[in-house]
């Protein structure tokens, strides 16, 4: 190693960025130079040369020496935090809700402020007062997981809306007993054409997109007159087409017509003054989401003028802060308030959603889902572009799963200004997925430790990880659920450290468990599936999830006939169908071993009866399981040549199941009976 070239490493790791890396496989991987000096450049450090480097790492040292506090505190179960202080030092904590109190006794749960003096100086730092543990949901439960653009009824406007989700919580709670429904990302996604439909890859994840919104529940609709009401008829009456040609099969969901006829709508209805009490609830939003909620409305205002993509505004649009922003957001004054109203009327029928869950008797309610970013150009990386990477991209590294590694074409958090912004916007985002949840679940919740980064213009396996303060990250994510009386599941499927693993338990984070990842010995191994008692208790449990294969047409192995169709086979094709039928096989085995087969209601109620025998605390029904789908909702990397996130739920022919048709279903009833019971099941273990 070089004098130069062991600087820069010295500088990454001082940094949290790794200089190596261990596979899938176990082999280590030494990271490029060329990775190195730009993620440094990323976060704000120069290394392009061998000078640099020793500037950079000199000055890192001083300013690390000279700390009095890190970045931020976390103290947890009320106990005082440990902080190695200097001689003579004082310290003391300005309470959130006002007051102080001493760095040495027991603190209230919140966000605080601590103060360390020396003589010549006051160092400060946010200080989070978290519960040792968040409560994780008592006894089990189970319900579905939905995406709610798939969920149609014959009043949908053509996917599946807010007012469906509110039905479908409502029935399937009062009916069949279940506790929950976990939603995907209802996260606001860009303006105009959607190339890539992923509800992953939003424009904002502290919003939700009104294209959700039931159009005739906002009360003002009843109000409608005149052109106005001519507008909403008009439009209405296109959006009946549309979902009966979507119900009658043929017809994909298409998300930017339904979101065009529901914003020409929507316009008419914002027309409608409100009475003095909405008028008043108005305004208590927007005084709540204050700047974050300005900072949206402008760039949806911005957007529909300039266009989605606001790296190519003007100049002097780009930065949020800007006089140039100030002027266009009072010239467009009428269009921020409409967007502004949007949020709120989305955000009305969020609660109502579920309050109708909660009414209905489920324990949990709606799961939501915060994605793992956002798209490159969208309004949050416009708002909080000073916290976000430019230049890099999340991905993961080479693996089994897909040799060339993956770009999801996201920027990441830098972790120096997120914790120079107190977490703030971390803060934000949790907050806003918390509001109308039972629990949210993380996406790749591994990111919140250490997410791979690819530098702009190089392939994913030229990337490398990057470290997050995970005992802040953490201490952020479990202030918030406490405040809002939720649960948090953790999506940590994949490669995980078993830190990370530790350190989610020690908080009350539940973890992932899916059918087809269980084998003892780990995926990898593959020496049979985990025996039910083996796998975890404190975890959402299901067989399949929306990346993968629906349960019947991974019995029937069509799976894999449609990924050859598809031209997505590295291997032949007979090779794969053998390994996908010996799959199956050592599972309907292990169902034998149980006593599950021969099951009266088919193979599909067998494996949902196997996960009712592993602890796990809550279990999770693909709700096109329930209907006998067998088509996927979305195979990773196939936007071009699979309708991904486009198909609605339908029975084993492809035909469309509207929500009102699902109690009549025989599969649906069939499962409901497994789970019957089960809150009994968990209360007495």
């Amino acid at each position: 190693m070089t004098g130069t070239t062991g600087l820069l490493r010295q500088l990454a790791r001082a940094h949290g960025i790794s200089t190596a890396y261990t596979t899938d496989r176990g082999h280590r991987v030494e990271v490029s130079p060329g990775t190195l000096v730009a993620v440094l450049a990323a976060c704000g450090v120069d290394a392009a040369t061998g000078a640099a480097a020793r500037d950079a790492l000199a000055a890192h040292r001083e300013r690390t020496a000279a700390r009095l506090l890190p970045d931020c505190v976390v103290a947890r179960g009320g106990t005082a935090p440990r902080l190695a202080l200097p001689t003579g030092a004082t310290a003391q904590v300005e309470l959130e809700e006002g007051g102080t109190a001493p760095l040495s006794g027991p603190l209230p749960a919140g966000r605080h402020t601590v103060h360390v003096t020396v003589p010549g100086r006051t160092e400060s730092a946010p200080l989070f007062a978290v519960p040792q543990r968040l409560p994780v949901p008592d006894g089990r439960h189970w319900g579905f997981l939905v995406q709610l653009y798939s969920v149609l009824s014959r009043r949908s406007w053509g996917m599946g809306d807010l007012s469906d989700l509110a039905e479908l919580a409502s029935w399937s709670g009062r009916a069949l007993g279940a506790d929950f429904v976990q939603l995907g990302p209802l996260h606001a996604v860009e303006p105009g054409p959607l190339p890539d439909p992923s509800p992953y890859r939003p424009s904002s994840r502290r919003y939700p997109d009104p294209m959700h919104v039931r159009v005739e529940a906002i009360p003002e609709y009843a109000r409608l007159a005149g052109e106005a009401r001519r507008t909403a008829d008009r439009c209405a009456a296109r959006a009946r087409a549309l979902n009966e040609g979507v119900l009658r099969g043929g017809v994909l969901i298409d998300r930017e017509t339904v979101r065009a006829l529901k914003h020409e709508a929507l316009r008419a209805v914002h027309q409608v003054p409100l009475p003095p009490s909405r008028a008043a609830a108005f305004a208590e939003f927007t005084a709540r989401e204050g700047q974050d909620l300005t900072d949206f409305a402008t760039w949806c205002a911005l957007a529909g003028v300039h266009g989605g993509a606001w790296h190519s505004w003007p100049a002097g649009l780009r930065d949020p802060r800007s006089p140039e922003v100030a002027r266009a957001r009072e010239e467009l004054a009428a269009e921020v308030a409409f967007h502004r109203w949007l949020a709120w009327v989305t955000d009305e029928q969020l609660a109502a959603a579920q309050a109708a869950a909660t009414d209905a008797g489920m324990r949990i309610g709606l799961i939501h889902d915060l994605a793992v970013g956002v798209a490159p150009q969208g309004a949050d990386t416009w708002a909080l572009r000073d916290c976000l990477a430019a230049g890099m991209s999340v991905g993961a590294p080479p693996d089994d799963f897909n040799p060339h590694g993956q770009d999801w074409g996201q920027p990441p958090w830098r972790p120096d200004a997120l914790a120079a912004s107190g977490y703030r916007p971390l803060a934000g985002l949790l907050r806003a997925g918390l509001r109308h949840a039972g629990a949210l679940r993380i996406d790749h919740v591994m990111g919140l430790f250490r997410l791979w980064w690819v530098p702009e213009g190089r392939p994913p396996s030229e990337g490398t990880y990057v470290r997050y303060d995970g005992e802040a990250m953490l201490g952020v994510l479990t202030l918030e659920a406490h405040r809002a009386g939720a649960a948090v599941i953790g999506e940590d499927l994949g490669t995980v450290e078993p830190a990370v693993r530790t350190s989610l338990d020690e908080c009350g984070v539940l973890g992932t468990s899916v059918q087809r990842f269980e084998y003892l010995g780990g995926s990898e191994g593959r020496l049979g599936p985990l025996p039910p008692e083996q796998w975890r208790r404190d975890c959402l449990a299901t067989l399949t999830t929306h990346d993968l294969p629906a349960t019947a047409a991974w019995l029937s192995g069509e799976h894999v006939e449609l990924r050859a169709r598809l031209g997505l086979l590295t291997r032949p094709e007979e090779e794969e169908k053998a390994e996908a039928a010996a799959e199956r096989d050592g599972w309907l085995a292990e169902l034998e071993r149980l006593g599950l087969l021969p099951d009266p209601d088919g193979d599909v109620v067998a494996l949902h009866r196997f996960l009712c025998r592993t602890p796990a605390r809550l279990l999770g029904v693909w709700l096109p399981d329930a209907t006998g789908d067998r088509r996927p909702q979305n195979i990773p990397g196939t936007s071009t040549v699979h309708p991904n996130w486009r198909l609605p739920v339908s029975d084993g022919r492809g035909r469309p199941v509207p929500l009102e048709d699902l109690p009549g279903r025989p599969l649906v009833a069939a499962l409901a009976r497994v789970f019957e019971g089960l809150r009994r099941q968990g209360e007495n273990t």
